[in-house]
């Protein structure tokens, strides 16, 4: 029976510590597949022009971005600082007394010669600081495809960038939704200006793994280890 336990204990903390992994980033993921644009139906006339009014601008338009399947350059500026401290203290004193019973005739109660009578003195102290600061930034540009177009004229935007190195690959993934106001008149957006952003910067290979602990300095580093 105590092997049994043993066998059980063990199998449900492992699968605790897998279920903390997250799942493999690769290349080549069809959800961030390229979007093409979509083909428009045209009624061809036997005129023998070349000339196509899907595919002209007039002299008012630009090369912004609007349409599935156009391309956006997205500059990255992100910069978070986050700072907490807190203090807690607490101070708590019990004291209790019963002085000495006295029977009839103002003799003392005792019980074999022990006079009734009790005590109690309490003093308890905590005092606890914590801290953080955390800060992040992120900065360059990756261009991404228009997924589709929102019935308010908004844009939902969608791309990633991979870049292989001697020891592992660094990727970029975004995704989120922009207006077509926000967009410069050189097709570049600010990340800042994309709402419900979606921005994954990391890496695979020998360097990204020598940054992540095992699976057993995670349980010990997680609420699961009681201490």
């Amino acid at each position: 029976m105590k092997t049994v336990t043993i066998a059980a204990l063990l199998i449900s903390l492992l699968s605790g510590c897998a279920s903390v992994q997250q799942a493999k980033v690769l290349p080549n993921d069809p959800d961030f597949a390229p979007i093409l644009p979509e083909e428009e139906a045209v009624d061809i006339l036997p005129t023998g022009s070349l000339f196509n009014s899907h595919y002209v601008n007039n002299i008012y338009s630009d090369s912004k971005a609007r349409r599935v399947g156009d391309i956006i350059s997205v500059i990255l500026s992100e910069s978070t600082q986050a700072q907490k401290t807190s203090t807690t203290e607490l101070k708590k004193e019990n004291k209790s007394a019963m002085q000495p019973m006295v029977g009839l005739g103002g003799a003392p109660v005792t019980i074999n010669g022990n006079s009734l009578q009790f005590g109690l003195d309490q003093k308890s102290n905590f005092k606890g600081d914590s801290s953080a600061d955390q800060g992040n930034s992120l900065s360059g540009n990756i261009s991404v495809h228009v997924l589709k177009v929102l019935p308010n004229g908004n844009l939902v935007i969608r791309g990633e960038k991979w870049m292989t190195l001697n020891n592992g690959d660094e990727y970029i993934r975004l995704t989120g939704i922009i207006r077509s106001k926000d967009i410069s008149a050189n097709n570049t957006i600010l990340s800042n200006k994309i709402a419900n952003a979606r921005i994954q910067y990391s890496g695979t290979g020998a360097f990204a793994e020598a940054q992540e602990q095992g699976w057993l300095s995670r349980f010990f580093n997680s609420g699961w280890w009681p201490l």
